[in-house]
């Protein structure tokens, strides 16, 4: 096991050894860093922010967005998703709003956002309608998979209800939950971003993104992507740590 952790690490080192060198070839190949900065440049302004303290204050007002908006989606998802996987008539009901969420384009309910509410309050909108109809699918599909034989047994025999939901409902649960967040969370964090981009509100990665955009600085662009993609992956892997110790079934 260790041989092959060993090995699997060695190869995502050449992955990420191979992309560099191809970014490398490519900015040389452009021979402007206003077109295309290499790999050394991008990070080195990727470094320069976190001495910048206006850059704390997009990062924290970013994260918070995030985290309202993962928040209110988880809990309107319980609200939901429960209900709809322990009657079939309650899933009828809310299939339609789900499908017309999933479907709707990102840009209409964007414009639309930028409408009703205020430039703040638009990437929290937008986080919220990514997430919630990935997590209300998964805890439905979470409590429909749990065997109904054993619940209709626990009841003869008068086992609590609390003991039913925690040992027999939260573990076959946890695998949909688990599911559910990891891509919930990737999906929120890019609409968080792309919200930020078209709403511009004081402070924000996306904010950031769009000022270097509009000025032509493109290693303060690709430098504001990393931090993206930086923060996604801590969130990711928070996640993992979180429910490893939960989810046996999980092996990475």
């Amino acid at each position: 096991m260790k041989a092959l952790f060993t090995r699997n690490n060695s190869i995502t080192a050449l992955s990420i050894l191979i992309i560099l060198v191809i970014w490398e070839l490519l900015a040389r190949s452009m021979n402007s860093s206003a077109i295309l900065p290499g790999p050394w440049l991008s990070f080195r302004t990727f470094l320069s922010f976190w001495y910048d303290a206006s850059f704390y204050q997009a990062l924290g007002s970013t994260l918070i967005r995030g985290l309202m908006g993962f928040a209110l989606a988880f809990l309107v998802s319980l609200l939901v998703g429960i209900p709809s996987g322990l009657s079939p008539a309650i899933e009828a009901f809310f299939a339609p709003i789900l499908v017309i969420i999933r479907s709707t384009p990102v840009i209409s309910i964007i414009l639309l956002a930028l409408i009703w509410f205020k430039v703040e309050h638009v990437p929290v909108f937008i986080s919220f309608l990514t997430m919630f109809p990935i997590l209300t699918t998964n805890l439905t599909e979470g409590i429909k998979a749990v065997d109904k034989g054993i619940i209709t047994m626990a009841q003869v025999y008068n086992v609590k209800n609390i003991r039913i939901i925690r040992e027999i409902y939260l573990p076959g649960l946890l695998p949909f939950i688990f599911s559910g967040l990891i891509t919930a969370v990737g999906f929120g964090w890019r609409a968080i971003i792309i919200g930020e981009v078209l709403s511009q509100p004081r402070f924000g990665i996306g904010t950031g993104m769009q000022k270097a955009q509009s000025y032509l600085l493109v290693a303060d662009l690709i430098a504001w992507t990393l931090v993206a993609v930086l923060i996604g992956f801590i969130f990711e892997i928070l996640i993992k740590k979180a429910l490893k110790p939960h989810t046996h079934w999980y092996t990475t």
